[in-house]
This record gives C-alpha cells, sequence and structure tokens, in this order.
C-alpha cells in the first residue's frame, strides 16, 4: 500500500480481446465493410480465429515444443508503456499531485484493483485509439465494481470526436453511455485534468473548471472552453522518474504536438492545434533519461511529421550521432521532405525502420488528399531508404473521394515498383470533421463511417479492391492494423527477434492471410496451412 494517498489513477491501453472483439463487428454481417476489415488482421487455424499476435504465439509454442529455442514469455500488443498515461502521470505530479499508471488493463487489472482499494480520488482514461465507447465502458464497470465512489475522468480523442460529431440529445446519450463522471473536451488537456484533481481535492465546485463536461442529476453541463498551450519542454518525460518500475527494452516518445500538414483525410490538425516543437536540448535530456536506465534498446517517435521542420530534423540526428546512444530508432516519415543528407544522418544515427504515410501511388488522389507530395518523391525517398538499410513500412487509403479502378491500379503498380519491406492499404473511413467533409457535395458523398458512397466509388467496391490487392502484390508484405501495427516491430525487436527472423514469421503470415481473403477451400486449404506453418515455426526456432 502506498504511503502517501492516490490524487489520481491513470489508465493507458484497453485492448478488448480479440475473440471477443470479432464476436462484436461479426454482428454487424460477414459482409459488411467493418468486418471484412477486421478479416486482413486474424487467421482461422482448425477453427480458432488468430490474430497476429496470436499467431506469432501460437508458432513459438509450436516450435517449443520440438524443442527450439524461441523468446521466453507471452508476447503482448502494445506492451511498452502508453506514452500519454506515462506523460499525464508525469504532469500531475509535476502539479503537486500523486499519481500511478496503469498501462495495458486487460493484464494489471490485479494492480488496478490494489489502487482502487486505497481509495483514490479519481482514474483518468485516455482515449487516444478508441473509436467506440465499448473499451471505456469495460473499464467503467471494472471501476465501479471495485470502488463505487472513486470519479472517473475520461478525456482525449473519443470525447472530442463526441463533441464534435454529436448536438444535444445525442451527445448527452454517447456521454451517458460511457458511464464516467467528467468529460475533459480540450484538445491538450492534461492542465484541465490537473485542475479537476484539484477541485476533487479541496471539494470545490466543478463549475469553476475550465474544459469540462458532467452531468448533474440527468442534466448535462458544459464548462467554457479555454484553449490550453502546455509547453513541451517544461514537460518532457524524465525516465529515471519511475523508480521500481520496469519499463521495458523500447519506449515511445514525442518532440511535437500536432502535425505541419493539412491532409483532407485527417483532422489531427484541426484538433490539435498549432505545431508545437521540443526543443533538440531538451529531447537529448529526455535520451539521456532514457540511455540512464541502461536497458532501452529501441526508441519509438510518434510525431506525425518527425522530419519536418526539415533542418531542426538533422539537428537532431546529428545530436543522437554525437551522443553516441546505444538504441534503435523508428518514426514517421516524410519522403517529400527529405534528401541524400538527412537519410545518411538517420542511418548513422540508429533508425532502423520508418512509417511512410504515402496514401495514394495515384497523382490525382493525391491531389485530392492534400498531400503536398508527388509520386517521384516517394519513389525517390524509398530507394534511398532502402539502399541506406533502413525498412520501410508504406501505408495506403483506399477508396477515397476520386478513386476508380485506374487510379487503385496505379497504387498496386507504385507498390510493386518501390517494393516498401511492408504495406497496408485500408479502406477510406468517411470521418466527420475532416476536411473533405467540406466538400460532400462536390463529391457526392453520401454515409459515413465504414459505410459510404461517393461520384466514383463505394464501400464494398473498395473493399473489394483491398481483396484483390492483397492477392496481387508479391513484391511487399502486408502488415496488419490489429495488435500488429508498424511498432510491433521494435518490441519484438526488445524481446530477441531479429528483423530477419520477423520478415520470416510474416512472409508465412502473409500466405496464411491469402487463403483466407481468396476464401480457400477447406481441405486444400488445410494442406496449405499446415504447410506454410511448419515452415513458420523451423523459423521461429531461429528467432533468438
Amino acid at each position: 500500500m502506498n504511503s502517501t494517498p492516490i490524487d489520481c489513477i491513470v489508465i493507458g491501453y484497453n485492448e478488448i480481446p480479440f475473440p471477443q472483439y470479432e464476436s462484436f463487428l461479426r454482428t454487424y454481417g460477414e459482409d459488411s465493410e467493418a468486418y471484412r476489415d477486421l478479416k486482413f488482421s486474424f487467421v482461422n487455424l482448425d477453427g480458432e480465429k488468430l490474430d497476429y499476435v496470436g499467431l506469432l504465439n501460437h508458432t513459438l509454442k509450436l516450435a517449443a515444443a520440438g524443442g527450439r529455442d524461441h523468446p521466453s514469455g507471452e508476447l503482448k500488443s502494445g506492451d511498452i508503456p502508453n506514452l500519454a498515461a506515462v506523460y499525464l502521470t508525469g504532469f500531475l505530479r509535476r502539479c503537486g499531485h500523486t499519481a500511478q499508471y496503469i498501462n495495458l488493463f486487460q493484464y494489471e487489472k490485479e494492480q488496478l484493483a490494489a489502487y482502487l482499494a486505497e481509495d483514490p480520488l479519481c482514474v483518468a482514461i485516455t482515449t487516444t485509439f478508441y473509436v467506440v465507447n465499448q473499451p471505456v465502458n469495460e473499464m467503467v464497470d471494472f471501476i465501479r465494481q471495485h470502488n463505487s465512489k472513486v470519479k472517473i475522468v475520461v478525456g482525449g480523442p473519443l470525447v472530442a470526436n463526441h463533441m464534435r460529431n454529436y448536438r444535444v440529445e445525442a451527445l448527452e446519450s454517447a456521454l451517458q453511455d460511457m458511464g464516467a463522471d467528467i468529460y475533459v473536451h480540450e484538445g491538450q488537456g492534461e492542465l484541465t485534468l490537473a485542475r479537476t484533481v484539484e477541485c476533487l481535492k479541496s471539494g470545490g465546485s466543478l463549475a469553476r473548471v475550465a474544459n469540462i463536461a458532467y452531468f448533474e442529476g440527468k442534466e448535462l453541463r458544459m464548462t467554457p472552453l479555454v484553449p490550453e498551450n502546455n509547453s513541451l519542454d517544461e514537460n518532457f518525460v524524465d525516465w529515471r522518474s519511475f523508480p521500481g518500475v520496469e519499463l521495458g527494452s523500447t519506449l515511445q516518445t514525442r518532440t511535437a504536438r500536432s502535425c505541419a500538414f493539412k491532409c483532407s483525410f485527417c483532422n489531427y490538425p484541426s484538433r490539435a492545434g498549432n505545431l508545437t516543437l521540443l526543443s533538440v536540448d531538451v529531447l537529448e535530456k529526455e535520451l539521456d533519461s532514457m540511455m540512464a536506465l541502461g536497458y532501452v534498446q529501441n526508441v519509438v517517435f510518434i510525431d506525425d511529421t518527425f522530419n519536418v521542420p526539415f533542418p531542426r530534423f538533422k539537428d537532431i540526428c546529428r545530436m543522437m550521432i554525437r551522443k553516441k546512444y546505444p538504441f534503435n530508432w523508428f518514426s514517421y516519415f516524410r519522403c517529400s521532405n527529405s534528401d541524400e543528407e538527412a537519410i545518411e544522418l538517420m542511418a548513422q544515427s540508429g533508425c532502423k525502420g520508418v512509417f511512410l504515410g504515402i496514401e495514394s501511388g495515384s497523382p490525382t488522389i493525391l491531389v485530392n488528399m492534400n498531400k503536398a507530395a508527388t509520386v517521384e518523391k516517394y519513389e525517390k525517398g524509398i530507394d534511398m531508404l532502402r539502399r541506406y538499410g533502413i525498412m520501410t513500412f508504406g501505408s495506403f487509403i483506399t477508396g477515397f473521394p476520386g478513386e476508380t479502378q485506374e487510379t487503385v491500379n496505379e497504387t498496386i503498380d507504385f507498390i510493386k515498383a518501390t517494393r516498401p519491406d511492408y504495406y497496408r492499404s485500408q479502406m477510406w473511413y468517411c470521418e466527420p470533421g475532416t476536411p473533405i467533409q467540406l466538400e460532400r457535395h462536390k463529391h457526392d458523398i453520401v454515409g459515413e463511417g465504414f459505410v459510404w458512397r461517393h461520384a466514383t466509388m463505394e464501400s464494398l467496391e473498395a473493399m473489394d479492391h483491398l481483396d484483390h490487392m492483397l492477392l496481387t502484390i508479391n513484391e511487399s508484405i502486408w502488415l496488419p492494423q490489429w495488435s500488429f501495427d508498424f511498432w510491433i516491430i521494435p518490441y519484438l525487436m526488445g524481446k530477441g527477434i531479429s528483423l530477419d527472423r520477423f520478415r520470416e514469421f510474416m512472409t508465412g503470415a502473409h500466405k496464411l492471410l491469402a487463403l483466407e481473403i481468396a476464401s480457400v477451400d477447406d481441405q486444400p486449404k488445410k494442406a496449405l496451412q499446415r504447410e506454410y506453418l511448419q515452415q513458420m515455426v523451423e523459423a521461429a526456432g531461429q528467432l533468438k
């Protein structure tokens, strides 16, 4: 038990167990867009539906049963410190509050229950990766079962989306369904959380705290919106400030808030405000704190555009070269804002892989997306990254307004020609609040979310194109989204899985997934599954 009462418990991430999530989406119909989208992330082995983490754990168990060496322990998606939870915990502590964080709700329920038994003032739930209330509902129910008095505060993108997309009764219904006590509706929100905690400690009126919503009886109260502008330099994460906590070999951080670009499919810049940068000197202090831990092997920079501004990016690389940090690093990267000097500096400073938000191989669609990039710059950038030994993952969108069979073929041809190490394309998600929504009439856009149509395509047609894409492209390996996004790679490296062994596993997984998407008949499918799985098991014996 803590000697000092806990003011706030911060919960990082709740990934609903895959069987539960698969069952939930299947209620929409196996031919629905939402379920077909999920099908790109799992395989069915003898009736057991395994996401890619489950498939990898299954492969390792088979390897162990055969006496082969392999990494020990269960591999978990998201098993690196959740940056939002770590950052908020540090911020609250700087404000004079006592705070603890839970990283993965599904695996740390016992610890959360122990904290709740100490009667904390509140629990803060972050929502960075949620598009529906379901993960929040589960956590709220758990918290209520273990402590009926504690106040529950929810903030982040899910709340912001509800505030932006719903009005009056619909908003009230969405928040009531979530089941919390207080909702933070400011884009940053950390200062609002700190002031909410202070209000709860002092017994003051919530009406005096800006940027929140709460219910009085059945009536929803909204306090005035007062935009925050929290300093990144003053609030960087000192990773040494979590004594007694084994943070793991892979950490993530950010050096900027918001994005310098205005892509028409993305609402992040409008939510996050103007681009704000961490100074290179302060980043050096944070990386020093990581190095001081003595066990960090990989660092993930989660900035939407790490190499913007470009001169600053080169300064960061030079700083890391000068400091001779012992870890590898990974980041988002814009090929359209680069040159060979930068890529050489990246390689020298320890960069092992980049996430490329390419979105399309069609010049027409890139213009529609307001991507401020050209196919030629992407081609040149991927080629340079390959020459310097930096792994590439290309992310694409299929079905954006203006998409046709011809533009899809241009994207397929682009992937075949440039051969990024890994790729994924997802159907365009018609999200309210994105800039393209201002052009609904121009593009004849009808519907939202997974179900839509516009002047040149409709959502089920886009899913058909994705099936064709996966079955057609052999020059690059599909990397799914559910539980296995690009950031799984540094996590697995920290567990002793090399990039070469990872590629061998992914090659086999790609073959297994193609059997699912092609709807191969059961008997030949099982024979091929056994063949591919045996190849993966043999590779797994060399994983360490």
